[in-house]
């Protein structure tokens, strides 16, 4: 006959046995980025390790930049190819209206260090603004995920033009009922009513209003605006933690005249 304590030990260790042998599940968390770089305006020079020490801390799945160039008369390769090599593990998909073998260009770009099923990019109606969007289809925890960067127009007084790009834009994606996240510089706050779409039911956003007073950079002559955006499809996530990035000058210098805002989503 079994020993009363012998048999209470192995009652014990019974359901930590079943608990080991159930498969791991993988994790749904999405964690994102996006940051205008302003190009190689102030000193680029300084501002490179910078921008790319304030990536490399984000830790992001899917990172979104605006405002990369690359620009042969000055000797400056893509920077979004630069801050890639930089990180190391990730893959770089940037567009341009300019033409493909044009010695200057500039643009969006996505970095991911996900599996990339798909991509794509466009440009966004009206064409004179000379604005883009670039797609791609990541795998999260084995469900695909569409994200998407753009960079609408900057006129305080154009909300009919943004609300026209974002009308595109979504008109563009793929209505196969893929998880959708839309991020970058939308040059206007949530309360623009170029945003209704992005800002109304549908969507919610990584960084709730109030939660920080700008994004835009004030040690650059900006006002505090907050203009840079993780738009998410509020049935399909849920939002977590978000955070400001490169918001701190080093040496009295910043990476960008922007801050880079960090979030991250939770597949439901």
């Amino acid at each position: 006959m079994l020993d009363r304590r012998t048999l209470l030990a192995g009652l014990t260790v019974m359901p930590l046995t079943a608990c080991a042998s159930l498969p791991q599940t993988p994790p749904r968390a999405l964690r994102l980025l996006t940051f205008n770089i302003w190009h190689n305006m102030g000193d680029w020079a300084a501002r490179e390790p910078l921008l790319v020490e304030a990536v490399r801390a984000a830790d992001a799945d899917v990172i979104a930049l605006q405002e990369v160039l690359e620009d042969a008369a000055v000797g400056l390769p893509n920077q979004a190819r630069t801050l890639a090599d930089a990180l190391g593990g990730y893959t770089m998909h940037f567009v341009s209206t300019d033409p493909e073998d044009a010695p200057r260009r500039y643009g969006n770009a996505i970095l991911t260090r996900l599996p990339v099923l798909a991509h794509d990019s466009t440009k966004l109606e009206p064409l004179d603004d000379y604005r883009t969007a670039v797609r791609v289809r990541v795998e999260v925890a084995g469900q695909p995920v569409d994200v998407v960067n753009t960079h609408l127009a900057w006129q305080e007084d154009a909300q009919a033009v943004r609300a026209r790009q974002i009308a595109d834009l979504l008109n563009w994606l793929p209505s196969d009922g893929t998880p959708l996240v839309v991020m970058g510089d939308f040059n206007a706050v949530q309360e623009d009513a170029g945003l209704n779409v992005l800002t109304g039911e549908r969507f919610i956003s990584a960084l709730p209003r109030g939660a920080v007073p700008t994004t835009l950079n004030p040690a650059k002559g900006h006002p505090e605006r907050v203009i840079d955006h993780i738009f998410a499809e509020r049935a399909r996530f849920a939002a977590g933690p978000a955070t400001l990035i490169g918001a701190t000058p080093t040496a009295g210098e910043y990476p960008s005249d922007h801050f880079g805002v960090a979030a991250t989503l939770t597949l439901r």
